[in-house]
C-alpha cells in the first residue's frame, strides 16, 4: 500500500503542477510530499519533476511514468470499485457539475430521482457555465456539451444538441425571414460573448465578414434569449436553449437546412470509477432521461 500512496503523490503533483497545492489535496504536508517524490525518482534513477521555484512540470520520463501510473491505479481502483459496488448502495456525497441551463432542465430531474431512491446518497449539484477541472474542483461526474479531446477521462456519450437560429413572430413580420446565411447582413443580429471554446461566436463569422455588426452583444444566454423573445433581433444558440421558446411560439426557428454538425451530450468521469456505486447509479439514472435526447 506504500507503494500506491507513493504513486497518488506523484500523480497528484503532476496534475497539479505544485508541490503545495497536493499537498492540501491530500491532506499531508509539502515536506512529506516532497520527501516522498524524491525518494521516488532515487529508487527509479530518473527525473520525473523539473522543479523551478514558480512551477513543477513533468521531464520526459515524468509525462511516459504519469501515463502508466494513471492506467494503472485506475484499473486498481476499478477492482475495488467493482467489488465494492456489488455489495453496496449509493451513499455519501457525488459531485456533479453541468452548464447552467442544460442543467437545471435536464439534470435536476436526474439529482431529484436519485435522492429519492438512495435515501444515504448526497449530491452537490454545481451548475456552471465553465469548464472544470475533475481532478482538482473534486468532480466525480462532468455534463459537457462539446466535441471533446482525448484524455485520461472517460467519456460516455447520451444525447446530442444543434445549433440553430432564431427570432421572435414580431420581429420576422417587421424584417422578413432570412432564408440563407447572407440573409443575415440585412438583419439585426444578438451576439452573445461568453461561450468558450469551440462554440465560441456559433458560426456567426460569416456575418462579420459580410461587415455586419450585432445590434445587442450580452454575455448571458437566457438574456440573449429574453431579448430575442422581445423582438430585438436574430440569435443563434444551442437548441435546448430555446426549447421553451419554440414550443410556445415566443420564437420561430429560421434556417431550417443549416449543416452545422450536432454536438455530443457526454458525461466525463475520472477512468476507473465507472463502478463507483454513486458514478454507477448517475450514469444510469441519466441514461434513462437523457436516452436519444436530440434536441
Amino acid at each position: 500500500m506504500d507503494r500506491l500512496r507513493t504513486l497518488r503523490t506523484f500523480i497528484s503533483v503532476a496534475e497539479h503542477e505544485s508541490f503545495a497545492k497536493a499537498a492540501r489535496r491530500l491532506n499531508l504536508s509539502p515536506t512529506t510530499v516532497s520527501r516522498t517524490i524524491a525518494a521516488l525518482e532515487s529508487s527509479l534513477g530518473v527525473q520525473l519533476l523539473r522543479r523551478t521555484t514558480r512551477s513543477v512540470r513533468l521531464t520526459n520520463e515524468g509525462a511516459l511514468f504519469l501515463e502508466r501510473c494513471r492506467t494503472g491505479i485506475a484499473e486498481i481502483d476499478e477492482a475495488f470499485d467493482i467489488v465494492r459496488g456489488h455489495q453496496s448502495a449509493p451513499n455519501g456525497t457525488l459531485t456533479v457539475t453541468a452548464p447552467v441551463m442544460f442543467g437545471r432542465r435536464h439534470i435536476q430531474p436526474v439529482v431529484v430521482e436519485l435522492l429519492r431512491l438512495h435515501p444515504d446518497l448526497q449530491i452537490r449539484l454545481l451548475l456552471l457555465d465553465r469548464v472544470v477541472n475533475l481532478v482538482e474542483e473534486g468532480i466525480d461526474v462532468a455534463v459537457r456539451i462539446a466535441d471533446l479531446p482525448d484524455s485520461s477521462l472517460h467519456m460516455l456519450r447520451v444525447g446530442e444538441v444543434r445549433r440553430v437560429f432564431t427570432a421572435s413572430p414580431a420581429y420576422l413580420a417587421t424584417h422578413g425571414r432570412p432564408t440563407s446565411l447572407s440573409d443575415l447582413r440585412l438583419h439585426d443580429v444578438i451576439w452573445i460573448e461568453d461561450e468558450a471554446g469551440p462554440h465560441r461566436g456559433w458560426g456567426l463569422d460569416e456575418i462579420r465578414r459580410f461587415g455586419r455588426s450585432a445590434r445587442l452583444s450580452v454575455n448571458n444566454v437566457e438574456t440573449a434569449v429574453s431579448a430575442a423573445v422581445s423582438g430585438f433581433g436574430v440569435i443563434r444558440t444551442l437548441s435546448y436553449q430555446v426549447a421553451d421558446e419554440l414550443a410556445a411560439g415566443r420564437l420561430e426557428r429560421l434556417l431550417a437546412d443549416d449543416t452545422a454538425p450536432a454536438l455530443p451530450i457526454s458525461l466525463l468521469f475520472q477512468s476507473g470509477r465507472k463502478h463507483h456505486p454513486n458514478v454507477r447509479a448517475f450514469i444510469e439514472a441519466a441514461k434513462h432521461h437523457l436516452r436519444g435526447l436530440s434536441l
